[in-house]
């Protein structure tokens, strides 16, 4: 078995998760080989919720990491979980397109994806500077005020 699987089923063990009982656990490569897990940790209030891949990156990020190459994501019930779109975009913050996610399937089968794949046109921190570039104020006064000249 895949050893980012198997460290992401064993951070799933330490989830808390007393509303969906949906444990969900997560293991991050490093470009340089060290691994960080991270496991879902629900709270009463939904929005104030972690998910497993960013407190995994959260905690990579805290050690001084900021390359990675390989994600595995692992849920109690082994259906083939992949990063929600939050997840995803916080990937893309810190990883291209090429980042290879593993996601177990149960019995040893796992599915496996880009990140392009699953969060094709991300916003990146290009897509700012390319939109601050190319912005140009709009003179809400001249065409849209429907006073004429």
């Amino acid at each position: 078995m895949d050893t980012l699987i198997e460290r992401a089923r064993e951070a799933l063990a330490a989830a808390h998760v007393p509303y969906s009982e949906y444990r969900v656990g997560a293991a991050l490569r490093t470009a340089d080989g060290e691994i960080f897990t991270g496991c879902n940790v629900e709270n009463a209030n939904y929005s104030n919720s972690l998910h497993a891949e960013e407190v995994a990156i959260g905690t990579a990020v805290t050690a001084g990491h900021h390359e990675f190459d390989r994600l595995a994501v692992s849920s109690g019930v082994r259906d083939g979980v992949t990063p929600c779109g939050m997840c995803r975009q916080t990937l893309a913050e810190f990883c291209g397109d090429d980042l290879t996610i593993v996601c177990d399937c149960g019995d040893g089968e796992v599915a496996t994806y880009t990140l392009g794949e699953l969060l094709p046109e991300t916003i990146s921190a290009s897509t700012l500077t390319d939109a601050a570039d190319n912005d140009s104020p709009h003179d809400m006064s001249d065409s849209d005020s429907g006073e004429s000249s």
